[in-house]
């Protein structure tokens, strides 16, 4: 279906898989669009007391911070006035020190006029994607979609409302969490990305 829709509008293509989960989903999807595979990699952003509550997401476009946050949350929390800058800064850094990890000194993929196609195993709330997504936009490409197996149907509409594009191959109702539609939801440790990120570099039938 994916390889359709892109390939109705040209063929190039580049695929930018978010680790660590996308990293997995992401090369059959460059596979089937013969498009090379690269990474993207935002960041949420963590609440005061809890780092595994989303405030927001941020994501970087050639050295621009793209923040996403989630109003209401802040609100809710009562997130004070210093701490957003923190936290993103604190993100920043991680994402600067992932994309080394994972890129081992080569230059981005150039995205510029190209269709940029955006893999992440799956979204809820969609903040990180969503972050991504738009971080993909300022580079100026032809086109950027972002490509899931699964999400909820509200985010899909949400994305939409802003603009952005969202292809989901399921989007069942309740959703709960991405994990409880794979019968094999386990960390994936960075290793597992740079050997992904190699085996997509190696040419076809080099083995």
């Amino acid at each position: 279906f994916l390889r359709e829709v892109i390939l109705a509008r040209g063929d190039n293509a580049v695929v930018l898989a978010i680790p660590r989960g996308g990293a997995i989903v992401a090369p059959p999807v460059a596979e089937a669009l013969q498009a090379p595979l690269d990474v993207i990699v935002p960041r949420k952003l963590g609440a005061p007391d809890n780092l595994e509550l989303a405030i927001g997401a941020l994501a970087l476009s050639e050295g621009e911070d793209i923040t996403v946050l989630d109003e209401e949350s802040l609100a809710w929390l009562r997130v004070p006035p210093g701490y957003v800058p923190a936290e993103v800064d604190r993100q920043r850094r991680e994402i600067l020190r992932r994309e080394q990890v994972y890129r081992q000194g080569r230059p981005p993929v150039p995205l510029a006029g190209r269709t940029v196609v955006v893999v992440d195993d799956g979204v809820a709330t969609g903040l990180t994607a969503r972050a991504a997504l738009i971080a993909v936009s300022r580079q100026e490409p032809g086109e950027a979609v972002l490509a899931v197996p699964v999400a909820p149907p509200e985010t899909v509409r949400e994305f939409s409302r802003r603009g952005l594009k969202l292809l989901a191959l399921e989007t069942p109702t309740p959703f709960g969490a991405v994990g409880r539609f794979y019968a094999d939801f386990r960390p994936i440790e960075d290793d597992e990305v740079l050997a992904v990120l190699a085996a997509a570099r190696r040419p076809s039938g080099s083995g």
